[in-house]
């Protein structure tokens, strides 16, 4: 008899899905994208023509961010739940056994679509439902309790709770909770670039051989250090991946990496961020709770103006970034919509081109 209302469907909201069968509660899931299979047309079209749809994207629509960019399963969270359990999950709707006991198991963006459908047919034959292109617009508040949501500006769903596992990007929920006068709080975060490699270049540094074996997978590495108080670290490495254009507005430009199943791609990639917090966006204050947000936008329509309105990417070689001179050209890449040489450290905010380039030489020596 119960009913708990999921607000986005990716990672959280599936395993929430999931969570509220087992324990008897109906969850009905509210998608602002499509769904999986629908996802690609769009994905095709910010690749090749540079259109962004605000609601179907990289990161938005049925699986969230993590279907079509890579389905890395690392956490450092190991305290926090039975992590066993989830990759069983994953196993069990078509996810390869070899994630039970890799040490960084990973599924593959081929691959995840098949498994993202099949959870959503257990979510559905076990009664709970699922609707997609329905955006939450309003919140229904009554005693100060959240008792349901509008979709779309006009259809009503009502349920005991609700949750929001809406993702990083989802700034217009952000916007309405604080219309609504629910506390918010903003986090620290990171801010960067995406730096890439030759594999093989990968492959050398880290198996000490010219040739990588071919039992031996695609090398990956994990950098991380401490410059001025700011934490400058690698993530979501790629090996043998491309990267890929993760806007979610039509005026922004942002990049993620992906990589499928086999990892074949003749390049790696991961991001290279700086941790940032109150302290770099001091500028922002007046946005008050959204002061970092703003900083983060304005990066983001910085790198797409550069880019001449389109997803094409800003690019600079790692030595001309170091030694703050334009590139007179630049190397092959993996992401499809292209790149323009740009003075990189002209344009990203002072703390972050500091935090990497000082970062650079001590990765050089691991």
């Amino acid at each position: 008899n119960k009913k708990v209302i999921i607000v986005g469907v990716g990672p959280a909201g599936m395993f929430a899905a999931l969570r509220l069968i087992e324990l008897g509660i109906k969850p009905i899931i509210l998608e602002r994208g499509k769904d999986v299979q629908s996802r690609r047309r769009d994905l095709k079209s910010i690749q090749q023509l540079g259109i962004v749809n605000p609601d179907s994207n990289y990161c938005f629509g049925e699986g969230g961010a993590g279907t079509y960019s890579d389905g890395k399963l690392y956490t450092r969270s190991t305290k926090r739940g039975d992590i066993k359990r989830i990759l069983s999950i994953l196993v069990q709707h078509g996810a390869q056994q070899e994630i039970l006991i890799d040490s960084h198991p990973h599924i593959g963006s081929n691959k995840l679509p098949k498994v993202v459908s099949n959870i959503r047919q257990t979510i559905l034959t076990c009664g709970g439902e699922i609707y997609f292109n329905s955006r939450v617009t309003d919140l229904i508040i009554v005693n100060k309790k959240i008792i349901g949501v509008i979709v779309n500006h006009e259809t009503e769903f009502l349920a005991d709770a609700v949750i929001l596992s809406v993702g990083h990007s989802a700034r217009d929920i952000y916007y309405l909770l604080n219309q609504k006068g629910i506390k918010l709080e903003s986090k620290p975060f990171a801010v960067g670039v995406r730096i890439e490699h030759p594999q093989n270049l990968i492959d050398e540094i880290q198996y000490h051989s010219k040739v990588r074996h071919p039992n031996l997978p695609a090398a990956s590495y994990n950098l991380t250090c401490q410059i001025d108080n700011h934490g400058v670290y690698s993530f979501c490495m790629c090996p043998g991946g491309i990267i890929i254009p993760a806007s979610t507005s039509p005026d922004e430009l942002v990049l993620n990496g992906m990589s499928v199943s086999k990892r074949n791609s003749p390049f790696a990639n991961s991001g290279l961020v700086v941790s940032v917090d109150e302290r770099d966006w001091g500028k922002y204050r007046s946005f008050g709770v959204f002061a970092g947000l703003e900083f983060q936008k304005e990066i983001e329509r910085t790198a797409f103006e550069i880019g001449g309105k389109t997803q094409t990417a800003p690019a600079q070689r790692v030595s001309d970034f170091l030694n703050k001179k334009l590139s007179s050209t630049l190397p092959a890449t993996s992401y499809i919509p292209g790149v323009i040489s740009s003075p990189l450290h002209e344009i990203l905010p002072k703390n972050i081109v500091n935090g990497i380039t000082k970062a650079l030489y001590i990765f050089n020596k691991k």
